[in-house]
């Protein structure tokens, strides 16, 4: 999650050079190409709200001829939107190319920059919290430790069945590390403990 704001800097077009930022886009070129910088894959498709049939087709093979666009084979298990299909059970969709984030003012290294990041955050779970069992001797000691007063240890000790170095080792170990909930002793230390949660 600490990448996110990397990704939404990187977003802010700037001039590279002066040939890119002299390029004359109209409108809805440059809303198709800043579109497709901050997708995955710089995916150019879909195209804007209301730019279909002839008008798309004539913005699309203009900017195919200046080198701002690409036609590449859909990738159809990633459910990517087609451009057009080519008549024998596949497609096409469009990407814009290095040129196409020059003509907005992006540098591609960053936009690669980016899609690396959105990747590595996408591919990387969220670990998941261990749960403890209803009606274990883990469960009951915590809910006595979340009593407003607490437990002492001698009534862990009797509600368990634990010895009381083994009481110790399931709050530190079971409960602060696994669980990372924290547990806390009062004085003197063996005579009390409460958990908090995280």
């Amino acid at each position: 999650m600490a990448g996110l704001g990397l990704i939404e800097a990187c977003r802010i077009p700037r001039a590279v050079n002066a040939e890119a930022t002299m390029t004359k886009l109209t409108e809805t070129q440059t809303i198709i190409l800043s579109a497709a910088a901050q997708r995955a894959s710089n995916l150019a498709m879909p195209l804007p709200k209301g730019l279909h049939g002839a008008a798309a087709k004539k913005v699309i093979s203009m900017m195919i001829g200046r080198g701002w666009l690409e036609e590449v084979d859909a990738d159809l298990r990633k459910v990517e939107p087609l451009w057009r299909e080519t008549g024998d059970g596949h497609g096409t969709t469009l990407v814009v190319t290095d040129p196409g984030l020059l003509a907005i003012g992006i540098e591609p290294v960053v936009v690669k920059a980016m899609a690396a990041i959105r990747d590595q955050s996408a591919e990387t779970p969220v670990p998941k919290q261990p749960t403890p069992r209803a009606g274990t001797k883990q469960a009951m000691l915590i809910a006595m430790l979340q009593t407003a007063e607490g437990a002492t240890m001698d009534a862990i000790v009797a509600a368990t069945g634990w010895q009381a170095h083994t009481a110790r080792g399931a709050m530190s170990g079971a409960l602060g590390k696994k669980l990372g909930l924290v547990v806390t002793f009062a004085k003197p230390m063996i005579d009390s403990a409460t958990v908090i949660h995280r």
